[in-house]
């Protein structure tokens, strides 16, 4: 199975344990680091928040879900965290829980003539973030986000 289906494999299975558990799976990353392999999940409340102690028990518990599944070939190292405070926003109810806050977005395409923009998000729907910047409101395709960041 090639990296991308498994990693869609993983969000599948991962996603729904953690929705049951009313946890919500913020990203996957799976990648060789030197000679290791890492399955890193950052996983959150959806109204954030989430304790050290959690991860730790959802550790154990997505870890012999993996292991009873044996869709990872070979060994590999789990770490199930948080995804802090400077969380990358990718889905529309990550760009909700940041109304009347500040985010910094990284552009695939120029909005406006630029590919990097700030400002405060002032309303989200299904296809764009709306934010006012210091230049007015601007409207910004989901589509169109590289990147984004709460500023803190």
């Amino acid at each position: 199975m090639d990296r991308q289906a498994l990693i869609g494999e993983l969000t599948g299975i991962i996603g729904e344990y953690l929705k049951v558990q009313g946890l919500e799976l913020v990203d996957i990353v799976y990648r060789y680091e030197g000679r290791d392999l890492f399955l890193r999940i950052l996983l959150d409340r959806p109204e954030g928040g989430i304790t050290l102690d959690e991860c730790s028990r959802i550790n154990i518990e997505v870890g012999s879900l993996l292991d009873a599944k044996d869709i990872i070939p070979g060994r590999y190292i789990l770490e199930v965290s948080s995804p802090g405070t400077d969380r990358p926003l990718k889905t529309k109810s990550d760009f909700l829980r940041c109304v009347n806050r500040k985010v910094r977005f990284f552009l695939a395409q120029p909005v406006n003539g630029k590919i990097e923009w700030e400002g405060s998000v002032t309303k989200v729907d299904n296809d764009s973030v709306d934010i006012a910047t210091n230049l007015g409101t601007l409207e910004i395709p989901l589509s169109k986000i590289n990147k984004a960041k709460q500023i803190i």
